[in-house]
Order: C-alpha cells, then sequence, then structure tokens
C-alpha cells in the first residue's frame, strides 16, 4: 500500500527492488530523486536486502582551523554556467552552491533546495527553497535567484552544456531565420512554453515540462549549474556574492586560487579557516614532488603514470572510487569521417583490452564505444566489440579509401594515461591502413578548442546516469556535443529513455541507443578508468567523489 504522501512511482521502485530487478544502489538513486528522504531510502532498502546499507556518516568532530593546500589545475573562473572542467567547478563550489547534491554514493539530496515533488508523469517538479539561507551580503535567498539562473543557465546565448540536459525537458528548436555557410536554416533553443520555469510564490518554483524526465534533481547538480548572484550577470570572480561556506579572495589563472572560510554558513562548517588550490602544471613528476615534499596536502587527482611513486609516499593515504569517467577519441563530420564507414573502421582497428593494459595497467574496465558504463543503472550489456581489422580495412575500401587514410588527432599530455592510449591506438590503426600523427597540445590550449578540432581526444567525467552522458555529448546542436553528432532517432530514444523509470522498458530503450553508438555514432571509446587521488594523512573528512568533486565545508587538517 502506498502512503499518502508517496509518489505514485515508488511502489513501482519498491516492487522492483524486491524482485531484484534494481539493486539497491538503483534504488535509492530513483526513489531520492521522486522525492523519498535519503534516509527512508536507506531504511527500506536495508529491510529488503536483509543487511544494513550504510549511509554516509554525518558529520564527525573534526579539529578547526588550518590551511588545506591542494593541488590543481587553475582555471578562467569567470563564467560558472560555462564550466567545461571540473577543475573550475571545484574553486567556485567552495563559495557557489547548487539546488541539490549528489553525494559519493550517488544519492541525491537537498542543497538550496530543500525539498522537491514531482508529478505522477514526471512532467512537472515542484521546488521548495530553503528559507534558513542568506546571500553573503546578508539577502535572502529566493524563488526569484532560482529562476534567473535556470534562465541565464538554458538561454543559448549563455552557451552552457545544461542545454543538453534540458533540451528534452524544458526547451524546444526553432528556426532562426538565418542560413548557414551551406544555404541550411539555423536553429537555436528556447523554452518550450512562457510558463515552462514558473514562480509559484517566493519560495517556490515550478518546471512545467513538455515530456517526462526522472532526473532533474541530478541534473540541477551537474557542475556549472552553480547558483550565482542575478546582480553579478553571470560573472564570478575575486570577492563574488554567494552563499557557500567561503569567500574567493585570490585567482590568478596558472597559479593559484585562495579562499577564506566564513562564519556563516548554513550547511555546516566549514573546518578550515583556508583553502588554497595551487596549480602544478602538466608535469606528473611536479604532483609527485610537492606531494612529496609536502608543499601541498593533497591532489585532486592522480594519473597512472604517477601511481607506483605516490604509493610509496609513507606520510599519505589513497583513495579509490569506481566510477564512469573515460576519454573519446572523437571525430566531427568532416572528410574522411563523414562517412560512417569510416568511424567504423576507427573501432574495429583497436583491442579496447590492450589499449586498457596499456594506458592505465588494467585499472578500469574495457570500453565499448557508446558511453554508457557497467556503473550506470541503465546499462544494457550488449555483444562484447571485438578487433577485426580486415573488417576495417574492408570498409575503408568500401568508403573510397581502399590505400587507407592520412589524419591527425589532437590530445593533452596530462593527465598521462590519456596520452598513452592514443599512442597506443595509433599504433593499432596502423594495421588497418589508418595512419594518425599524434598533435600533443598544453592542456591550457586544449581546454580552449576542445569542442573545434576536427579529431581529438577528450575526457569525460562520470556522470550518474548514462542517460546524463548521452544527453551532454550526442543530443543534437547542444554546447558540449564537441564531435558535432546528429541523429533524429538516437534524440528521440534519449528522450523517451529520460522518462521511463521501469528498469526492464528502460533498457531496452538504452540497448537501441547503445547499438546507434556502436554503429553510427562519432566515437571510439577505449576504456573505462580507475579514479584515485592521495592526501596526507592529516587531511580528515575527505571522501572520494565519482566526479572528483571536493566539498571544502566537510573537510580539515590536523596541525
Amino acid at each position: 500500500m502506498r502512503e499518502v504522501s508517496e509518489h505514485a512511482l515508488i511502489p513501482t521502485l519498491k516492487r522492483q527492488l524486491v524482485e531484484r530487478q534494481i539493486d539497491r544502489r538503483e534504488f535509492l538513486r530513483y526513489a531520492t530523486f521522486l522525492g523519498m528522504s535519503a534516509p527512508a531510502a536507506y531504511a527500506f532498502a536495508g529491510r529488503i536486502a536483509g543487511q544494513p546499507l550504510v549511509a554516509p556518516a554525518a558529520a564527525q568532530n573534526l579539529p578547526r582551523g588550518g590551511t588545506l593546500r591542494l593541488g590543481m589545475r587553475c582555471q578562467d573562473l569567470r563564467s560558472p554556467h560555462t564550466y567545461s572542467w571540473v577543475e573550475s567547478s571545484n574553486s567556485a563550489r567552495q563559495v557557489l552552491d547548487y539546488l541539490t547534491v549528489t553525494g559519493v554514493d550517488n544519492v541525491t539530496r537537498p542543497g538550496l533546495v530543500e525539498k522537491w515533488e514531482t508529478s505522477p508523469d514526471l512532467k512537472t517538479w515542484t521546488l521548495k527553497v530553503r528559507r534558513s539561507v542568506k546571500w553573503h551580503n546578508g539577502r535572502q535567498f529566493n524563488a526569484d535567484d532560482v529562476i534567473w539562473n535556470l534562465k541565464h543557465a538554458l538561454d543559448p546565448k549563455t552557451g552552457s552544456s545544461m542545454v543538453g540536459l534540458m533540451k528534452g525537458f524544458l526547451l524546444e528548436e526553432f528556426e532562426t531565420g538565418d542560413k548557414d555557410d551551406k544555404g541550411n536554416p539555423k536553429k537555436s533553443t528556447r523554452l518550450w512554453d512562457a510558463n515552462a520555469i514558473q514562480k509559484v510564490d517566493a519560495f517556490t518554483v515550478r518546471l512545467n515540462g513538455k515530456t517526462a524526465q526522472l532526473a532533474i534533481p541530478e541534473q540541477l547538480f551537474h557542475y556549472p549549474m552553480l547558483i550565482q548572484d542575478p546582480a553579478e550577470n553571470g560573472e564570478f570572480k575575486v570577492g563574488s556574492n554567494g552563499t557557500g561556506a567561503f569567500t574567493l579572495v585570490e585567482s590568478e589563472v596558472g597559479r593559484r586560487q585562495v579562499l577564506k572560510a566564513r562564519k556563516d554558513y548554513w550547511g555546516g562548517g566549514p573546518y578550515l579557516d583556508e583553502i588554497q588550490f595551487i596549480d602544478l602544471g602538466d608535469d606528473p613528476a611536479a604532483a609527485v614532488s610537492a606531494l612529496a615534499s609536502k608543499q601541498v596536502d593533497g591532489l585532486y587527482g592522480a594519473d597512472i603514470v604517477q601511481l607506483d611513486a605516490l604509493q610509496k609516499l609513507p606520510h599519505v593515504q589513497m583513495y579509490q572510487v569506481t566510477t564512469a569517467y573515460t576519454a573519446t577519441a572523437r571525430v566531427q563530420p568532416v572528410k574522411p569521417f563523414d562517412d560512417k564507414r569510416v568511424r567504423q573502421a576507427l573501432r574495429y582497428a583497436i583491442d579496447s583490452n590492450v589499449i586498457l593494459q596499456i594506458s592505465h595497467k588494467g585499472l578500469g574496465q574495457v570500453g565499448e564505444h557508446h558511453h554508457v558504463s557497467p556503473v550506470h543503472p541503465e546499462y544494457a550489456k550488449l555483444v562484447p566489440f571485438q578487433r577485426d581489422v580486415a573488417k576495417a580495412k574492408r570498409l575503408l575500401a568500401e568508403a573510397g579509401y581502399p590505400n587507407g587514410i592520412d589524419t591527425e588527432i589532437i590530445c593533452r599530455p596530462q593527465p598521462g594515461w590519456e596520452l598513452l592510449a592514443v599512442q597506443a591506438m595509433v599504433e593499432q590503426w596502423k594495421d588497418a591502413g589508418i595512419r594518425v600523427k599524434i598533435n600533443v597540445m598544453p592542456s591550457t590550449q586544449y581546454w580552449e578548442v576542445w569542442t573545434k578540432v576536427p579529431f581529438g581526444f577528450t575526457t569525460w567525467a562520470h556522470r550518474p546516469l548514462g542517460v546524463m552522458s548521452l544527453a551532454l555529448a550526442y543530443r543534437s546542436g547542444v554546447p558540449w556535443n564537441e564531435s558535432k553528432y546528429s541523429n533524429p532517432e538516437f534524440d528521440r530514444l534519449l528522450s523517451l529513455a529520460e522518462g521511463t523509470i521501469d528498469v526492464a522498458a528502460r533498457r531496452e530503450v538504452m540497448a537501441q541507443l547503445e547499438k546507434i553508438l556502436q554503429d553510427d555514432g562519432p566515437i571510439v571509446q577505449p576504456v573505462w578508468r580507475a579514479i584515485f587521488t592521495f592526501h596526507d594523512k592529516r587531511v580528515q573528512g575527505f571522501k572520494a567523489h565519482p566526479t572528483l568533486y571536493i566539498f571544502g565545508h566537510q573537510l580539515a587538517i590536523t596541525t
């Protein structure tokens, strides 16, 4: 029997858990999305499983004071809604909060929104704004702040990747009246309805979607969706107003960013007096040296080429987590890659298991060229993809390239595993007559052109849901679609998957999406990498987040 306040779909999730159609993690994720409190979801899952399922520990009795120094690239922070790299968000996250928060257990909990409710058809989401929050300047946080941030992030002029996540739910395409250089009508996006983002009262916002969408709470924690003071018009800088636990007092791109703790934070903590992010550059040895000599107290993330040296340091602790972190060799629709047979040849010419062993010492999982990971709850297992050099050659010949092709791939030098993976793929591509020159571009330059190069190798952070990865990277016309991929049937199925809660039905749709990418898609995705990092043993309160997010208000250091 359903509890009165329970969402209509919660009993379905409970039944699926009882019948073992979904596991406990899937139940927790989707039940909390639908408004069930995290403690209640954990309790029910524990009872069904016959064993306790431990929720993340509450705040500990951590020491107060001190400065925490973390090695991490220090990037341009000016435009949070257009951030393309986790490192930028880690700096701004200490000042700006999110509407929701997805923890290290992949369960999404309230943030600046204290509660959410959704309609039985998953088309309407009501967000209750937390009344206890004030901006650093003393102003009350309210529904108008939420609405401005959502509209700013979804404005195509902003260029935020949030468009990719919410295009199927809140946006519609329209022709602008202009034409591109080929004479085709240019398209843009806009809110599908004037009431799509609705102010109900001073502390309530309602999202009225055109289609069902299961994962709105998760989408609100997409790392560019930081909540900014509308008075600053989307610009973030030293001294910017926020609702977070710290204030940014110094920011020099490529050098360091310094944040001072506040005493009025609504969300618990902070324990530290100060956080310093220190840019250690592209040289992996520099990060090892800095941690070994105690110039820094921890690293944002560690790389496979550093692993052996870091494991030998007696004063540090290793943290690792299973994730859907990956990188893809993606192509844009220019010759010769505008022919899907060439794209298929790129995939058939490599052995993903060999790439995993060479680039990441086997730490991770083999990729399947569709960007949906076995850790994703909606992952559909397909027949394993096998290397077939003869088939790759035959596909190239059928595409008009009987003598193979010559091309160039752009990649970064760091993290080092990425370059190792590219070098290994280049060697294997040679066997099929695919001759690829490697152009290693400094990371700071690659960050500027990653969506523009015809053939590039780009890292993709973990997302808790496969549909999020697909919406960000492959939905037609969205900012992070670096391959410029466009497939109407793929877009249709993706929108269908986003609103399907039944696990069997959703996996059936996901299998179709995965097959489309394996057959027609623009990527070679060789591996899912394991994530690990290292911190001085004096650092307390740290837990490795699968997306490498850093929550400074939860950290402390013994002095």
